[in-house]
């Protein structure tokens, strides 16, 4: 069966570890995809904007953007899906934590339509550090005078820290209300529930009329796994942690520090073409 889509996450899978890819060849690739007739999807935890600043380069409209882990999709500049937490579900988030954890132990990020949002107490360290990811990024004195449409909230412990008891308590107090995940770099992200990048796919698929088996996805960390099962024919970064590769059984053609994303897609460019 024909691929028509092809979808990867960014962190840890398309960029390496500087924040880079080959720019030269994705071009290429890109537009070998579009003469095949095949999508390119970049799924992500980032936000929309700071998805196309990626892709600048190599033409940022080219992209369909599932951005904030599934809350938005995007295609042409145009909103395909969007899928917002509500005031209550926020306020219930910033309540657990504060019931469990001091102002020094996380921080909090939340990231909503018109931009991101961190307290007053953030180091100018912390927002230079923030800003790469997040452009439009404000403090403010109050969560509850954000007037946006939330589209997650982020809990944001230290880089090495092991958060997996965090994302358990979490779902055991969100089971059913809100989808929480793992984003990998210590972060976790409390969505709108049945909210992930599995479900921005299937926002595409009846868009695009194209059914799983047609589908190609790529993923390194727990908030690809519903994105990665879902589609027919899934692959996990050399690079991931143990527990992907027990999940997902092909894996792509190299790391994310040798272009593994970009070879594994020429491999089956150049396999569709036989």
């Amino acid at each position: 069966m024909a691929i028509k889509l092809i979808a990867t996450d960014m962190d840890g899978t398309l960029l390496n570890d500087e924040k880079q890819f080959n720019t030269e060849r994705m071009q290429q690739l890109l537009k070998q995809m579009e003469e095949q007739d095949i999508r390119f999807v970049a799924a992500s935890g980032n936000q929309r904007a700071k998805l196309e600043s990626y892709f600048e380069p190599v033409g940022a409209d080219q992209v369909t953007y599932i951005s904030d882990n599934g809350a938005v999709v995007t295609s042409q500049g145009t909103i395909i899906a969007e899928q917002a937490l509500s005031h209550e579900q926020v306020r219930a988030v910033l309540e657990w934590n504060a019931q469990h954890f001091s102002v020094q132990d996380n921080l909090i990020l939340i990231s909503g339509v018109k931009g991101a949002y961190v307290s007053n107490h953030a180091t100018p360290e912390l927002m230079k550090m923030l800003h790469f990811f997040f452009h439009n990024l404000y403090q403010v004195e109050k969560f509850s005078d954000i007037d946006d449409d939330i589209l997650r909230v982020s809990l944001i412990w230290d880089q090495d820290a092991d958060v997996k008891p965090n994302i358990d308590a979490l779902k055991a107090e969100f089971e059913g209300e809100m989808h929480v995940t793992g984003s990998g770099f210590g972060m976790v992200d409390v969505l709108a529930p049945n909210v992930n990048k599995r479900t921005g796919l299937e926002a595409l698929a009846d868009k695009w009329n194209i059914i799983p088996d047609e589908m190609v996805a790529i993923g390194d960390n727990a908030n690809d796994l519903e994105m990665l099962n879902y589609v027919g024919h899934p692959f996990v970064m050399p690079n991931a942690d143990p527990f992907m590769h027990e999940a997902i059984s092909e894996t792509a053609l190299a790391d994310n520090n040798h272009d593994g994303v970009l070879e594994t897609i020429e491999a089956i460019l150049k396999s569709e073409q036989a």
